[in-house]
């Protein structure tokens, strides 16, 4: 319970501020590189998601797609707008490092449930609500027993199951497996799409 409650939050911030100094010069980099590859579109991906209890807070990400439309004006399909850069940045997980900042403030945490989209809020479960309970991370239990790759369904067991079972093993243990699933690029799409099909409220 002190892990959770208090040592949690320490850990998260101290090793969010060294990671963001030492990475620095890789941010920087690739910031450059994605200004130029997005066609104008920006390097940074900013969007209001859900954080501890539901309050909404504003994730910063790597934006790996750029914003060409079609000619009825809407955005292009994801696998369209995804560049080459922004394909080698997400298969390598970079994009998320920005995320870093918001561990820093608080609004997340290194592990926990991934935040999703503030429209999915009205269509949770009670059970599926309970992913709420603890800050959201960069990484989880989801993230690692199947990410992207998995139904709905499955990913929200996952989320509450580690609610449940939430400790500083639990936590090293999803940092170790992070670490191998990003070395060997695992799960980053699902079977239908380069990212994660819309939720509808059904699973």
């Amino acid at each position: 319970m002190m892990y959770r409650n208090f040592f949690k939050r320490f850990f998260d911030f101290w090793i969010a501020l060294v990671a963001l100094l030492c990475l620095s010069p890789l941010l920087v980099v690739v910031w450059v590189w994605l200004h130029f590859a997005n066609k104008g579109a920006g390097a940074l991906f900013l969007q209001e998601r859900p954080g501890l209890h539901g309050r909404v807070f504003r994730i910063v990400k790597f934006k790996t797609m750029t914003d060409e439309r079609g000619g009825d004006g809407e955005l292009l399909p994801d696998a369209e707008r995804l560049t080459k850069v922004g394909r080698f940045v997400r298969s390598t997980s970079i994009d998320e490092l920005p995320q870093l900042v918001n561990v820093l403030k608080g609004d997340m945490s290194l592990i926990g449930p991934r935040p999703l989209l503030v429209q999915y809020l009205p269509l949770y479960s009670a059970e599926q609500m309970r992913r709420h309970d603890v800050r959201p991370g960069i990484t989880g239990w989801a993230q690692v027993n199947g990410r992207n790759a998995i139904s709905w369904s499955e990913k929200f067991k996952l989320d509450v199951w580690y609610v449940d079972n939430l400790s500083l093993t639990t936590d090293l243990r999803i940092i170790f497996i992070t670490i191998k699933k990003v070395l060997r690029r695992a799960d980053i799409s699902s079977a239908t799409s380069v990212t994660m099909e819309p939720f509808n409220g059904e699973n």
